[in-house]
């Protein structure tokens, strides 16, 4: 599988609901850098893995369009807008945010991510 289908699958619809299949798609030492509207977090392995149990609590579905992606050797650039919905309210989806991020591939497995994140 190349970089690019790695990184496509990675956000497909509910992936980042699930906990046990996003630990499968990150390489042990991850890093990922994040600016957003809140200021800037540095997550790890165990930091990404508790943001995705977070997520799952909070909402039923999870959809990432993908407006633009691309891959140049392990490295792969993906603007997205990612959707939700709520526990509270499963039929209206709303805009959780735009994101910006750029990942490098090691084992086949994403090892560092730069996103940056707007409301």
């Amino acid at each position: 599988m190349s970089a690019k289908e790695i990184v496509q699958n990675f956000y497909q619809s509910d992936v980042l609901l699930e906990t046990a299949t996003v630990t499968e798609f990150l390489h042990p030492d991850v890093v990922l850098e994040w600016h957003s509207t809140k200021g800037f977090l540095k997550l790890k392995k165990a930091d990404i893995i508790e943001l995705s149990t977070e997520l799952s609590k909070a909402y039923v579905r999870s959809k990432s369009r993908i407006t633009h992606i691309l891959a140049e050797g392990n490295t792969v650039s993906v603007r997205y807008s990612h959707y939700v919905k709520t526990i509270e309210n499963p039929r209206e989806e709303m805009l959780l945010a735009h994101f910006m991020v750029i990942w490098e591939l090691k084992n086949d497995k994403l090892y560092r991510g730069y996103q940056m994140s707007q409301l």
